[in-house]
């Protein structure tokens, strides 16, 4: 195996003592297929020197992440929780102003830690309190009260439960929407960017803002939905062998070199580890010609069932 590099890390500015961020995450949403659990794909990626881990309390994994993080703790991977950065997301039933508190809460209690380093609205929607179910039904949703919620995650960072706040699948409507009220601007915007789906006019508005972008899908896995656009691309697969990547390498390089962050969803031991080798070689001027070339098409469309016609205001 490669040496262990170090994973850069990106400043998020309206966070409570200007935290960094590694621009590199494990994302941690449950993979049916995979034989590896989700504590164990954690303390995997410590070792393997991942600092950045992306959970949500609709995932059904705060539990697992954080034995993995206790485990990490007593074994001495890490010598302190601070050493990580634990994001997590609040889901569409718990986005109502008086339910942000104890939602975030209880995701500390599962969690087994003090604070988060971020908490995301996982989606610009809101339903009737409940439990969790996906796809969301259509008939559940009720008004999305987007400074309420935002006043209350404001609130959050205040008393110190976590140190940065965030949107989740926000377009640059909804986002200039929050920002004409907030206090405590969106730390990061997490989106799906891969180079299918390239994101190139939400990305430039969030870095005139200041607004990190952190990118899921960045391998636009998925392969109950159709052809990968990505992972099966002949130009990427061209790349790759040009350079002696793997096309995983060739698309996370790019989200690197587009000045991103960016959660990578993978429980393999050797590909956790290709994963990181990307920070020491770059891709040519040619090589940006080809990737520009790629057919675009977002692969998630949304969380409801049926979809919302106006959910990335379009």
């Amino acid at each position: 195996m490669a040496a262990t590099p170090t994973v850069p890390e990106v400043v998020l500015p309206s966070s409570t003592g200007q935290r960094k961020m590694p621009v590199m995450g494990l994302g941690t949403a449950p993979e049916a297929t995979s034989k590896v659990t989700t504590k164990d794909a954690v303390l995997e990626a410590i070792k393997q020197g991942y600092r950045h881990f992306d959970a949500a309390a609709a995932y059904g994994v705060e539990k697992s992440v954080g034995e993995a993080i206790a485990e990490a703790l007593k074994l001495g991977l890490i010598s302190s929780r601070d050493e990580l950065f634990v994001t997590s997301k609040l889901w569409v039933t718990d986005n109502h102003p008086e339910l942000i508190v104890p939602a975030l809460q209880k995701s500390l209690r599962t969690l087994q830690l003090e604070n988060l380093d971020l908490i995301l609205i996982h989606w610009p929607i809101t339903t009737k309190p409940g439990e969790v179910k996906y796809p969301i039904e259509v008939s559940e949703i009720v008004e999305f009260d987007m400074k309420g919620v935002w006043t209350s995650l404001e609130e959050c960072q205040k008393l110190g439960l976590t140190k940065a706040i965030g949107a989740s699948n926000f377009s640059i409507k909804k986002l200039e929407k929050l920002l004409s009220f907030a206090t405590i601007p969106p730390a990061v915007n997490q989106v799906e960017v891969n180079l299918g789906w390239q994101q190139e006019k939400l990305r430039a508005f969030c870095k005139e803002k200041g607004i990190v972008v952190t990118a899921f899908s960045p391998l636009r896995k998925g392969a109950s939905r159709g052809a990968n656009l990505v992972m099966d691309n002949d130009i990427l697969k061209e790349l790759a062998d040009a350079h002696g990547k793997t096309i995983a390498q060739i698309c996370l390089r790019w989200l690197y070199e587009q000045g991103l962050t960016f959660v990578v969803k993978s429980y393999d031991k050797e590909r956790m580890n290709q994963n990181l080798q990307i920070f020491d070689w770059s891709l040519t001027e040619d090589d940006y010609k080809k990737i520009s070339e790629i057919h675009q098409e977002r692969l998630i469309k949304g969380p409801t069932k049926p979809l919302l016609d106006d959910l990335w205001d379009e």
